[in-house]
């Protein structure tokens, strides 16, 4: 069940173009690889909500990318300070594959590293836009990296159960590709419980509020 905390932070670290924020974990649990927590960003209305990335014994770690008000202020909280955070929310990847291989495109590779674990060390394919941003690949170490002008998709054996979280394009190619793949989708969400219909998107004409239907989505 989500439950909503006032969590300390212990630690924030740079990891190539992307930033680890690490919470004490307090009573929340970590939840299913691809769920999702709202975390408040210090001095904005609204919460941002932000994939688990590595789970500890007593601590939550977020993998974050500054590309607006709410993220970077984020990114400049100092070991000690104090924020909400409200979760697990949201569907995650089914772990009942037998042959899975993790596809991440850039800040999409956020969830892989807990995933990963839960899974037993799955092969990963990860791809970035540039070499600082696939430091970040050090979050799963023996992943293979791509950077562009090369496509992660060029790396994906249609054979394995593709797990993928990425930009909106990546994931269509990885649907052509592998249609029984579960898909993250990413979109930003104002409340995270399916009220304000914020994050819903076009998926076959269809409209799925990803905060109660997804992030996680059957390709098919």
């Amino acid at each position: 069940m989500p439950r909503r905390e006032r969590r300390s932070v212990t630690g924030v670290e740079r990891v190539g173009a992307y930033t680890l924020l690490r919470l004490d974990r307090g009573g929340l649990e970590p939840g299913v690889p691809g769920q999702f927590f709202m975390l408040e960003a210090p001095g904005r209305l609204l919460p941002r909500a932000l994939s688990l990335c590595q789970a500890s014994p007593g601590e939550l770690a977020f993998l974050l990318d500054a590309v607006g008000p709410g993220t970077e202020a984020l990114c400049a909280l100092e070991p000690g300070e104090r924020i909400h955070v409200f979760g697990p929310l949201g569907n995650g990847f089914r772990l009942d594959v037998e042959r899975p291989l993790l596809v991440g495109g850039g800040i999409g590779m956020a969830p892989l590293p807990y995933l990963a674990t839960r899974l037993g060390r799955a092969p990963a394919v990860l791809g970035f836009r540039s070499e600082r941003h696939a430091e970040a690949a050090a979050l799963l170490p023996d992943a293979e990296v791509v950077v562009e002008p090369r496509l992660v998709t060029e790396l994906i054996d249609p054979g394995y159960e593709v797990l993928a979280c990425g930009p909106e394009p990546m994931l269509h190619a990885v649907a052509a590709m592998c249609p029984g793949a579960q898909l993250a989708w990413e979109a930003p969400m104002a409340c995270g419980y399916g009220a304000c219909y914020g994050c819903a998107v076009d998926v076959d004409g269809e409209l799925k509020r990803l905060c109660v239907e997804g992030p996680v989505l059957e390709a098919a």
